[in-house]
């Protein structure tokens, strides 16, 4: 027999099996040994109150055990010899149009501008001490994409059609722990996705996809408006049926390819701001309401706050995490944040960013679509100006950026290429220090001890998500002028996050097969 209960616990009740399986035999009037397997469906923390509690809801098996396992099975085709349909960038969305590519029997053929994982890591090291760029493999470019080495967050608000459940359960196949199938606000860390990236290329390569490495796709080949393939930049030239575009946030290079071509790009709403750091011990007592228990996780906020007519929130928040150089460019600055799967760290960061309004990048052009990707590009640039110093990020005391004066001392930083005082409050757009300056009262008086001496903000956190929109049919999912042309995921300006970006890449490999099929 099985049966499905939900109960409140105390974070250790919740915490390890042999303190719940009790609670469970109490609450449906049976002996522990008539429990033969539990099941965690949904677990939540529930921190509103002094007294915090643990939602969980579980499968209790009663008398038997389970019978066969209900988590996703794989069916991929041996695509071998199958049609052929090119996939640009290896991101979420690129790598999970793959997958489902696979399973619809058609052959993917991934070009990737960067490096596999495992090489990506030497990379991201000699930039985290502050060496070396490389503008094709960093934290945003390389196998997994800027995904792979920001926290691996898996929650998202997206009501948009796909199964967000089967991204969860594909994960969990490839390696991912099973509380990401049950957790509220799920995450792998950035520690543990390097695996899981490595085993999703070997079934995409045991299944007959191929991925190309290394490769940078910089023009497309279009006959009467239809899409026949990729030239590389070393002009080579790869045909296929059908091109998705997976390509990521910060692959201008793409955009700006793109519009030579004529090709229609749109602006789209984003947000720009700083990455505020405060102690992981602060955050918890915030959260926790003074004292944190041994069996609840590092704390978490979420920031959603209106000031002056614009959206003033938290993003990427990271908790026991640090703070990254997301930069793909020389000349700019640009910061994200990471945690690793322990969450361990004794720094909370999080970015907290400004709504950007059309009336901000109108300078740059009314009629561009490149109009907000310009402004995002001159605040990175501005950034690096401020310090001009290889990867050291400008920062300030949130109580100096409140106050108008540069830090004459900075606390220690999570951030490993370094820190330099620098006044944010002058040079930062005055809508994003405006609102800025606006907000952290607000959020003090809700989280009070938000502000404090020890508390830092550095600069930029400018691309929490693309700032161009590549439009695409609402129903085909095709760009609305080039056929066999399929704009993907958070690049294209039709996600935010890995899970959204995989579920738009599993839908438009359907579409993508509807198109073949015609």
């Amino acid at each position: 027999m099985q049966k499905e209960i939900a109960i409140e616990l105390s974070p250790k009740d919740a915490s390890q099996e042999r303190f719940y399986k009790p609670v469970i035999a109490r609450k449906l009037k049976i002996s522990e040994d008539q429990v033969r397997h539990i099941q965690i469906i949904r677990k939540s923390i529930d921190a509103r109150r002094f007294n915090i509690r643990v939602n969980m809801a579980f499968r209790v098996y009663i008398n038997e055990q389970p019978t066969a396992t209900e988590h996703w099975i794989p069916q991929f085709r041996d695509t071998g010899n199958a049609t052929e349909v090119i996939i640009v960038g290896s991101g979420p969305a690129g790598l999970f149009a793959a997958l489902r590519l696979l399973e619809l029997g058609i052959r993917p053929v991934v070009i990737e501008r960067g490096k596999p994982v495992e090489q990506r890591l030497s990379d991201i090291k000699l930039l985290d001490e502050g060496q070396v760029l490389n503008p094709e493999s960093n934290y945003c470019f390389g196998e997994g994409g800027a995904g792979t080495f920001s926290d691996g967050k898996l929650y998202t608000r997206s009501k948009k059609r796909g199964d967000h459940y089967k991204v969860l359960e594909i994960l969990h196949y490839h390696g991912a722990d099973e509380s990401v199938l049950y957790e509220a606000h799920p995450h792998i860390g950035s520690d543990k996705l390097p695996e899981i990236i490595a085993s999703i290329r070997k079934t995409i390569f045991d299944a007959g996809g191929t991925i190309f490495y290394n490769t940078k796709v910089t023009d497309l080949i279009i006959d009467s408006n239809k899409v026949k393939g990729i030239i590389t930049s070393k002009g080579e030239k790869i045909t296929g049926k059908a091109v998705i575009l997976a390509t990521g946030h910060s692959s201008r290079d793409i955009y700006y390819m793109l519009d030579n071509r004529k090709i229609q790009l749109e602006n789209k709403p984003f947000a720009m701001g700083v990455r505020v750091e405060h102690s992981q011990n602060l955050i918890d007592e915030i959260q926790y309401h003074g004292k944190k228990s041994p069996y609840l996780p590092a704390a978490t906020y979420n920031i959603v706050q209106q000031v002056e007519g614009r959206g003033v929130y938290s993003f990427c928040m990271c908790p026991g995490g640090q703070i990254v150089p997301a930069v793909t460019s020389p000349g700019e600055i640009v910061v994200n944040g990471m945690s690793n799967a322990q969450r361990n760290s004794s720094f909370a960061n999080s970015g907290l960013v400004v709504q950007v309004l059309p009336s901000d990048y109108h300078a740059f052009g009314s009629n561009n679509g490149l109009a907000a990707l310009k402004l995002q590009e001159d605040l990175e640039m501005k950034a690096f100006g401020a310090i001009n110093n290889n990867q050291v990020a400008p920062a300030q005391r949130i109580t100096d950026f409140l106050n108008g004066r540069l830090s004459e001392t900075l606390p220690k930083c999570s951030y490993l290429p370094g820190i330099s005082a620098s006044p944010l409050h002058e040079w930062l757009p005055p809508f994003i220090a405006r609102s800025l300056k606006s907000a952290f009262p607000i959020i003090d008086q809700k989280m009070k001890g938000f502000i404090s001496k020890e508390a830092i903000m550095t600069g930029v956190e400018s691309r929490t998500s693309s700032p161009v929109r590549i439009p695409r049919d609402e129903e085909t999912c095709e760009h609305i002028h080039v056929r066999g042309l399929f704009p993907c995921g958070e690049g294209a300006g039709y996600a935010g996050g890995i899970v959204s970006s995989a579920v738009d890449g599993g839908m438009v490999a359907d579409k993508c097969m509807a198109y073949l099929n015609k």
